[in-house]
């Protein structure tokens, strides 16, 4: 369901669009000086990316968003799919097989997965609600649960640690900011707790192991899975107040920082532009979540809101796990920053999310 051009144009969410521009500004930047002494086109890629990302917001964004409504578990399913297709097919990195050969491009499905389950979500949240003022119960989760469940064990299979917690974060953000009984949150978070021993001793790989072993004692292995934490620890700590400045970054020009352009750019801008600069970026990020929670309690009807918040909550977490593991605040799980980090994946899922989020914002006051 395509709008005319002009029409759509006079309801642009410019907040939106400006909080995007510049972030992905801010990130093409940084990656810049991360990577202007390696021989990689790194730069040139994440260009050609973000305009890929760019292309992929303004078709979301036109397409009228109750049109996902009724496709949204179709979506599901292709997406459910193609991580099946991953586990026959797909392309094996660092004992890791996440992603699938298209022409010349390497796409994570994993990452695109989190649109499905938002959709996924929303869709039965609008389709399901709560039988009682009380909100609802544990048997009324079941389903969700499913839906979050089954893709989660496929992408833990891959293995890719990172991303299955996404999955269950983004899950768990809009089961909890929706109507729950408080008997079904402590059913909930007292599950957890007696499944964690379980998934340390039959899910999580030896590598995942050593990582949370060192994140509770980087001092165990300092020169081995402890040196990401050390060297980005160093990294943020020598930016101090102002940062050493733009290409002047000592920890990111002689390649102490692990994936700094993947995982680890935070770091490189918290060296180069210092404390002020990264509280630059994290409010822009804050005002990113905040613009989702607003839309979502603007929105004309559940299954946007539902939208809103799922984008919200995968935005926030991404942030909120990148941030801490390179400060050393939680384990290194492998997670992008937003629209900040090089993959082409990672800022094609984010700039969909975005336009979801524009596609309700720019309808919440004209309905057919």
């Amino acid at each position: 369901m395509l709008e005319p051009q002009g029409r759509f144009r006079l309801r642009i969410d410019w907040t939106l669009l400006l909080l995007l521009v510049a972030i992905c500004g801010l990130g093409l930047l940084n990656l810049y000086s991360a990577s202007y002494n390696v021989k990689n086109p790194m730069f040139t890629q994440q260009i050609y990316w973000i305009f890929i990302g760019f292309s992929a917001f303004l078709i979301t964004a036109t397409i009228d968003y109750r049109v996902y409504n009724k496709v949204a578990y179709v979506i599901y399913a292709i997406g459910v799919l193609t991580l099946i297709l991953v586990l026959v097919t797909g392309f094996v990195k660092h004992g890791s097989r996440r992603w699938l050969i298209i022409g010349p491009m390497r796409l994570q499905p994993s990452e695109l997965f989190k649109i499905a389950i938002i959709l996924a979500l929303a869709h039965f949240v609008d389709a399901s609600p709560p039988k009682t003022e009380q909100g609802r119960t544990l048997q009324e989760l079941i389903g969700p649960s499913l839906l979050a469940g089954f893709p989660f064990l496929l992408i833990m299979i891959q293995p890719d640690l990172g991303t299955g917690l996404l999955v269950l974060l983004i899950f768990f953000s809009i089961m909890f900011l929706l109507r729950l009984r408080i008997r079904s949150v402590i059913t909930l978070l007292s599950s957890i707790i007696v499944l964690a021993p379980l998934v340390w001793t039959f899910v999580l790989q030896t590598y995942q192991k050593n990582r949370i072993l060192v994140f509770l004692d980087p001092a165990s292995d300092p020169s081995g899975h402890g040196w990401h934490y050390r060297q980005s620890i160093f990294a943020i700590g020598s930016g101090e107040w102002a940062g050493k400045g733009f290409l002047s970054g000592t920890q990111s020009k002689f390649h102490f920082l692990p994936a700094q352009w993947s995982d680890f750019p935070f770091s490189v801008w918290a060296e180069e532009w210092g404390l002020i600069g990264s509280i630059l970026l994290l409010g822009l990020y804050i005002w990113l979540v905040l613009l989702s929670i607003s839309l979502a309690k603007s929105a004309r009807d559940r299954f946007a809101s539902v939208i809103c918040l799922g984008v919200g909550a995968m935005f926030f977490w991404h942030v909120i796990i990148n941030v801490g593991m390179v400060m050393g605040l939680l384990p290194i799980v492998g997670v992008t920053l937003p629209l900040f980090s090089h993959g082409g994946s990672s800022m094609l899922t984010f700039m969909v999310g975005a336009g979801l989020l524009m596609s309700v914002s720019s309808r919440r006051y004209a309905f057919e």
